[in-house]
Order: structure tokens, then sequence, then C-alpha cells
């Protein structure tokens, strides 16, 4: 379980990214985060695996007090979370299987990540995430011979094969078109559904939130305005959301926290 305590998050002296977050998700959820750019989306899912410090609050995932970790032990979460970029992050002039094994870099002895030079079980692993992606086939291919869609489904893998309770994701289908798009959207369902693995994803197609996750948090202004059922969204709340205006019409007023 993620839970979130009065969590804020400033930088400097005055921007205050998070206010007031108070927030829990269970294991195995589908949850996408939407709202305006600069709302705070990116924000909150990098508080989870320390990416970013939070400045006040708690944050506990499975009853590990994130923000009171250090050193190793901030190394050692991060394990269990895999996170995903919309800029994929991957090594583009070597072969996808090499993107895939970095993951497992940390663990290695010296002379492995000296040498370069990977275990037959993690050589198998690779694969076998490979293959829960549907790109098995493009293993020793280099990556900057696949297209966007491959590209992002082998940053997928390479996460998957931390073998993680959490992924996070960034705006992953942000640089996508609509096609690719779904199939990778089918990928992180599959996942969701078939490993119960909790997906926290910042999203900016509404649309596609509505159809592939569960449960929306609306974010505004630094602020949770609505967390609720994928089925519940209508107009209103998506212009309570985006635009700031309650079911009525009324602005959202300084401080308000009630959801509608």
């Amino acid at each position: 379980m993620i839970e979130f305590i009065e969590v804020e998050k400033t930088y400097g002296k005055h921007v205050k990214a998070l206010q007031d977050i108070n927030l829990k998700i269970e294991q195995g959820e589908f949850v996408a985060v939407i709202g305006l750019s600069g709302a705070g989306k990116s924000t909150l899912i990098r508080c989870i695996n320390r990416m970013h410090d939070i400045t006040g609050g708690q944050l506990i995932v499975d009853n590990i007090k994130v923000n009171t970790l250090k050193g190793r032990e901030i190394r050692k979460f991060r394990k269990r979370i895999g996170m995903i970029f919309q800029s994929f992050n991957l090594v583009t002039r070597t072969t996808v299987i090499r993107n895939v094994l970095v993951s497992f870099v940390p663990d290695l002895p010296f002379w492995r990540k000296v040498s370069g030079i990977f275990s037959k079980e993690h050589k198998i692993k690779a694969l076998s995430a490979l293959d829960q992606v549907g790109i098995l086939d493009k293993a020793y291919i280099r990556v900057d011979q696949l297209s966007g869609g491959q590209q992002q489904r082998v940053a997928l893998a390479r996460t998957l094969a931390q073998q993680p309770d959490i992924i996070l994701a960034d705006e992953p289908i942000a640089s996508l078109d609509p096609v690719t798009a779904k199939q990778v959207m089918d990928d992180f369902k599959r996942i969701n559904e078939e490993m119960d693995i909790s997906i926290i994803m910042n999203i900016h197609h509404v649309e596609i939130a509505l159809a592939y996750a569960e449960r929306i948090i609306g974010v505004r202004e630094g602020r949770i305005v609505f967390d609720g059922k994928a089925k519940d969204v209508t107009e209103d709340i998506l212009n309570y959301i985006y635009k700031g205006q309650t079911a009525e019409g009324a602005p959202i007023r300084e401080g308000m926290h009630a959801y509608v």
C-alpha cells in the first residue's frame, strides 16, 4: 500500500508543488493521475520512489516511511519500484537485451560490472521480460532500429526484469501515435491484471486514462481535487479538474479541499 499523509512539496521558499496530499493506493490498483501541465502530477508520482523529496508530511509504502530512508536504504527500496519515462531512457546504440540487462547492474559483483558479462540467469530473465511485452524477436537488434512504440516496450521490459511491486509511468505515451499508444497501454493493463503490479500513471490523454485506469486522481495547483472511479468521471468533474469550475460553475476557492 502507498499512503500519503498531509504531504507537501515546496521548491525554494514559496513554490508549492504539492499541498495537503492525503491518499491511499492499494496493491494491484491501476491509477491514472490527470490535470493541467504544471499541476503537480509528475511531482506526485516521483515522490513515491524518492526522485523528489517531500518537504512535509509522511509518505509510506508497505509500512516503510519513504521520507526517512537514506543512502543504501533508498537504493534497496527503489528496486521494488519500476519507473517508465516519456523519453524511454534507453542506450540506443546497443541491443535491446543489453538495455534490459542494465536493470541487474546495481546488484552485480564489481568484476561483472567492469566486464559487462551477465549470467545465464540474468539473460533468461531479460528474455522473459521481452517476451512479456511481445518483442522477444527484437532481443538482438539495436534499439535505434526500433519504432517509438517498440522502444517504450523495451523500457517496460527493463522495468519488468526488476520484478517490481509498483510501476510508475510518467507520460509513457506522450510521444507515440494513437495506434502505438493503444498497444503500449494494452501492455500496461495486461501486466497490471496478470501480475498484480500496481500502476500509477501520469497522463495527459484523458480518454485513454478513462478507458484503461480503474481509478482517476485529478490534480490542480498541487492539490487533489478529485479521487474516484474512472466510470464515475463526468464532464462536470473534468471541468472541475482542468478549469477550476464546480458543477454549478463556481470557481474553486483558495484552500478548497472537498472533492466533487
